[in-house]
């Protein structure tokens, strides 16, 4: 056999045992999967068939002060502090599916088209009273963003929500909104504020939050599917008193300091 063809079965016979081997090793861990020998610089997909409406931002620095949130010693003025940052980069990854249009510019030199996010500004809306820790930080992002509210508090003994407050934009149907609170627990109360959202208008919300827990993951999921939940980590399960463990404590308590 001619050593160019022999040099070509034996790079054939290579790839073929490479994918043999692949197929046979699958652990299933990540929903990316590289090539052998592959030099890339992306990070495996923190998601899950499972939780399909789910991102987590898995980026070190939101890994890091994560843990550093949690810590049950944490101040409180570091507690704000950790809350406010950890709020920011998240926001950068939910708004990286924010739509965009052609947007002429002078620059010193000459007259050019760039890109601008297309629509009315987005709209941010805290949860009162813990997802106020989080605006300042997403609008530090997005300093354009007006601000609405929603009253909602938690029934310590049905779990379910309560609301007393609703306020926002009047031409919701024309904006993005993001819904903000520390914990998305239960999902009762995560669920209930996008219904008041839709029932205002509003068509295109996601849900930011610090840590999740998978019950509150498939509420939310199940009442409203195309609404998109970021946040920083998804943890084992809730407790009898609804709390997310291992968690990091009642978000709004930590935050103004009343627990």
């Amino acid at each position: 056999m001619p050593s160019a063809a022999a040099s070509l079965v034996e790079q054939v016979r290579q790839r073929v045992l490479v994918i043999t081997r692949m197929a046979s090793e699958s652990q299933h861990h990540g929903l990316v999967f590289f090539h052998s020998r592959e030099v890339t610089s992306f990070r495996r997909m923190d998601t899950t068939p499972a939780f399909a409406t789910l991102r987590i931002v898995s980026h070190p620095l939101v890994q890091h002060k994560l843990t550093l949130l949690r810590d049950r010693s944490t101040p409180t003025k570091i507690f704000k502090e950790l809350v406010d940052e950890i709020a920011t980069l998240i926001a950068y990854e939910a708004t990286s599916e924010l739509t965009l249009e052609p947007a002429p510019v002078d620059t010193p030199l000459e007259r050019t088209t760039g890109r601008r996010v297309s629509g009315k500004k987005l709209t941010l809306v805290p949860i009162l009273r813990a997802g106020l820790g989080m605006v300042e930080g997403v609008a530090r992002l997005v300093p354009a963003a007006r601000v609405g509210h929603i009253g909602l508090y938690r029934d310590h003994d049905t779990l379910e929500p309560v609301d007393y407050y609703f306020k926002v934009p009047g031409d919701a149907a024309e904006r993005d909104f993001f819904l903000l609170d520390p914990m998305l627990a239960t999902g009762g109360s995560a669920a209930a504020a996008v219904a008041s959202l839709k029932r205002a208008g509003a068509s295109r919300i996601r849900f930011l939050c610090l840590v999740a827990a998978p019950a509150g993951v498939r509420r939310l999921a199940e009442a409203h599917p195309d609404v998109v939940v970021y946040c920083a980590a998804l943890d084992r399960e809730l407790n009898e008193q609804g709390y997310i463990l291992p968690g990091l404590g009642d978000a709004g308590d930590r935050l103004f300091g009343t627990r």
